[in-house]
């Protein structure tokens, strides 16, 4: 039995790379399942794994077992909306890549993909490139959104993959850790990878550079090392992301700053910060102590969930 790592999925076979540095093709051995979710792919690009070798023609490998999670992150299939799509496994940090300019900036994205580590407590860092396109107002606008981030705990960074502006600091965040990083089409994701890395030739998913459409593409999370230590996983350009998985409560509990604030509420933990009477939440938002637009983030994935839910929750 061979201990190694998952490097790259193609939705059958999985790539591993075991302690002597071999990628061996691998394939699964029986059914695994994740705490009674539905998945699309049961293994995770960054599980560690351990395969039986079979001798052949070709080395292949068959996948016997996945060693424990320290954590993973999960989306809502973009295909099969009943199932969930495993991104990653094991990771130190994500990194979500966004721009204000082309294409404009969906602020709720952010949002939807913080609620994917949070549950973890994975630290995520939200990072704008482009930042040679902006004009002045794109400026108090990254002032604005960096503000509200870095308040409530997260790191927020200005780069430019063309102009070179703030790629040292990227290396020096990713450096020795393993990091998902994330975004969607156009941002100028694999631009800014190649830039940290030069050698590093990603898959260059962002359509909507060239057809304006930013559609989804069927491709799964690769592992790359980096010359200066770590891995970053690159994960596809990301249309959207949903969470058919979650509860309102679960929700509420991961926006981190309304979390904080439940305790004063007057249902305590049980409050969804709606219509309940003595809410922290709405105080603070009435007070701007809290961001308005994070709250309306979070509404809209509340009715998202308790809408697809509805049958699920209504049956029997």
């Amino acid at each position: 039995m061979e201990e190694g790592i998952v490097i790259k999925s193609t939705g059958s076979w999985y790539q591993v790379k075991l302690t002597d540095d071999r990628v061996i093709p691998s394939r699964i051995l029986g059914k695994f399942r994740l705490e009674g979710l539905n998945l699309t792919n049961p293994v995770a690009v960054g599980d560690q794994v351990e395969i039986r070798l079979e001798e052949g023609e070709e080395e292949i490998g068959l996948i016997q077992r996945i060693l424990p999670r320290k954590n993973y992150v999960v989306r809502q299939s973009p295909r099969r909306k009943h199932d969930m799509h495993l991104l990653a496994s094991n990771i130190d940090q994500a990194m979500v890549i966004v721009t204000i300019r082309e294409p404009m900036l969906k602020p709720g994205f952010i949002d939807r993909f913080l609620l994917m580590t949070e549950p973890y407590e994975i630290p995520a860092i939200i990072v704008f490139n482009k930042a040679d396109l902006y004009l002045e107002d794109d400026l108090e606008l990254y002032e604005a959104i960096e503000y509200m981030y870095q308040s409530i705990g997260y790191r927020v960074m200005l780069v430019s993959a063309t102009s070179g502006q703030g790629v040292e600091q990227i290396r020096e965040v990713l450096k020795d850790k393993i990091t998902l990083v994330g975004g969607q089409s156009g941002v100028g994701k694999s631009t800014l990878v190649t830039a940290v890395q030069p050698q590093l030739e990603l898959r260059t998913q962002d359509l909507s550079d060239h057809s304006g459409k930013g559609q989804h593409t069927t491709t799964f999370a690769e592992m790359f090392d980096l010359d200066f230590g770590g891995a970053i996983i690159d994960t596809p350009g990301i249309k959207t992301l949903s969470f058919n998985h979650l509860e309102p409560q679960d929700v509420a509990h991961n926006f981190r700053e309304f979390f904080a604030l439940s305790e004063d509420c007057r249902f305590g933990g049980s409050c969804l910060h709606r219509n309940e009477p003595g809410c922290a939440v709405k105080q603070a938002i009435e007070e701007q102590e809290v961001s308005e637009l994070r709250y309306m983030n979070y509404l809209t994935i509340l009715e998202e969930i308790e809408e697809q839910n509805y049958w699920e929750r209504n049956k029997g």
